[in-house]
């Protein structure tokens, strides 16, 4: 999912791994992502799309049947600064999926479980893929 997203793609997310309901991404450390030169910190916004990336990638294999899906509902508690020259990796869990809404939790961390970067709590509704405008093809 994150390499077929312009905005994953342009931020390096990696897929990790997908199963029923869970998927994994990652956010190998870049110098471009920096938030705090001072300190070399990831910027949060780099985070909160890896959260909200490997959310999408769960609910969409948390639904009886993959189907594409959007975000309703995206919240982030962020913890404490990702360690400069880490990568993030990102954990999430679809916890309830009804036929169209599907309910998660994540965790971004930079290496320890127990040491969380960020959690969220995110909202998917499943959509019907878009058709091609036949005006422009």
């Amino acid at each position: 999912m994150a390499e077929h997203t312009p905005h994953g793609k342009e931020l390096g997310i990696k897929f990790v791994a997908v199963d029923k309901g869970r998927a994994t991404m990652s956010l190998p450390y870049n110098t471009e992502l920096i938030g705090d030169p001072k300190t070399r910190v990831l910027h949060g916004g780099a985070v909160t799309t890896l959260l909200d990336q490997a959310c999408g990638l769960a609910a969409i294999a948390g639904f009886d049947k993959p189907r594409m899906c959007a975000t309703l509902n995206l919240s982030i508690d962020y913890m404490r600064a990702a360690e400069p020259g880490k990568t993030i990796i990102a954990q999430a869990h679809c916890y309830k999926a009804t036929k169209h809404v599907a309910f998660l939790r994540a965790v971004a961390h930079d290496g320890d479980e127990t040491d969380p970067v960020a959690t969220a709590q995110a909202t998917f509704m499943a959509t019907s893929m878009l058709k091609k405008d036949p005006k422009n093809g």
